[in-house]
């Protein structure tokens, strides 16, 4: 629906043995500081500049940009067949807390919301510069997802042109406006509320769910209630609300199954300096890989590389073990029962 592709979902796949990849469990046993990670506030970074004493969210120009602001302009197409483009764009990175052994579910929703006023301010900021024309904010938490650092933190990309799923999107959510006059994602949502299926969490302002279309076997997505285009739009209360929600479902993630659960995790936002997109709702987006245990996740390879995506678990069935589990962190329910 979001994308306009089509999902293979095959539940009885479940059922067959596995000898394969077995992932080795996430270490749990970080200290509040290490004065060896990169991340750390007062450490050394990889370029030899010394983090500030951070004691909020910090944010600084990626030492290993993806995108760099200075790229020329260029190009070129040959013979009808090749082409490329140039792409610039600024890449950042959010350290969440100056402690190196909490993640956002650890996290309390005051700290939580303090990075969301980070995240608001940089979109702010970067959407300003006439050359950026969309701006990617997303996380990957845990070394099976490619993290290349253990200290919570997340990144932003922003870049010169629209993305490819960014563009898809666009296309779908377009199309439903045109003709309906009302955003794709405020008519999708009420019908899931209507059908209670695949809704994990809910509160006054957003809504966290699998989606129908889901690819990977937890995947989730948080939608604001109301139609809102990017983060900056949120009122008092929705960024409250939205800190509430991001700590309680990633809480329920790693109480699954009772680790620091793995993930790629972006919010998708209105293209900033490319015209009106009243067609835009603003969305987030939670990719997870693990499917069976702490130790098997799901793997995108053959038929799903070559021809379709295709998922193991019903979206209904994932919805319902993430539903039923509880919003508070394992670690704290062990303090609690003591």
């Amino acid at each position: 629906m979001l994308t306009g592709d089509w999902i293979l979902v095959s539940p009885h796949r479940m059922k067959r043995p596995w000898q394969g990849k077995v992932e080795d469990l996430p270490k749990d046993d970080r200290p509040a500081y290490d004065p060896t990670c990169y991340l750390c506030p007062g450490n050394k970074r990889a370029d030899g500049a010394n983090n500030p004493p951070y004691k909020e969210p910090y944010s600084f120009i990626n030492d290993f940009s993806a995108l760099l602001a200075d790229t020329p302009a260029g190009g070129f197409a040959e013979d009808g067949l090749l082409s490329a483009k140039s792409e610039s764009g600024i890449c950042k990175v959010i350290c969440f807390s100056p402690q190196h052994n909490l993640t956002l579910p650890q996290m309390s929703v005051e700290a939580i919301e303090k990075v969301i006023e980070l995240w608001q301010r940089e979109f702010k900021e970067l959407s300003a510069n006439p050359a950026i024309k969309y701006i990617q904010i997303f996380e990957n938490k845990g070394e099976v997802m490619g993290c290349s650092n253990p200290h919570p933190h997340g990144q932003i990309w922003s870049s010169s042109s629209v993305p490819l799923e960014l563009t898809k999107e666009t296309v779908q959510q377009k199309n439903y406006f045109e003709k309906n006059q009302t955003s794709l994602l405020s008519a999708y949502i009420s019908l899931e509320l209507k059908k209670k299926e695949r809704i994990v969490l809910e509160n006054e302002d957003f809504v966290a769910l699998v989606p129908f279309w889901a690819v990977w076997p937890y995947e989730t997505m948080i939608v604001s209630k109301r139609h809102i285009l990017n983060m900056t739009q949120f009122a008092k209360q929705e960024k409250r609300s939205f800190a509430v929600i991001l700590k309680q479902l990633t809480a329920k993630y790693d109480n699954l199954f009772n680790i620091s659960f793995p993930y790629s995790a972006g919010m998708h936002q209105v293209p900033v300096n490319d015209g009106e997109h009243p067609e835009w709702h603003w969305h987030m987006h939670f990719y997870p890989p693990l499917l069976r245990s702490a130790t098997v996740k799901k793997f995108m390879v053959g038929y799903e590389m070559l021809a379709n995506p295709q998922r193991d678990i019903t979206p209904e069935t994932a919805a319902a073990k993430l539903r039923e589990l509880s919003s508070v962190h394992y670690t704290e329910q062990k303090l609690q029962n003591g």
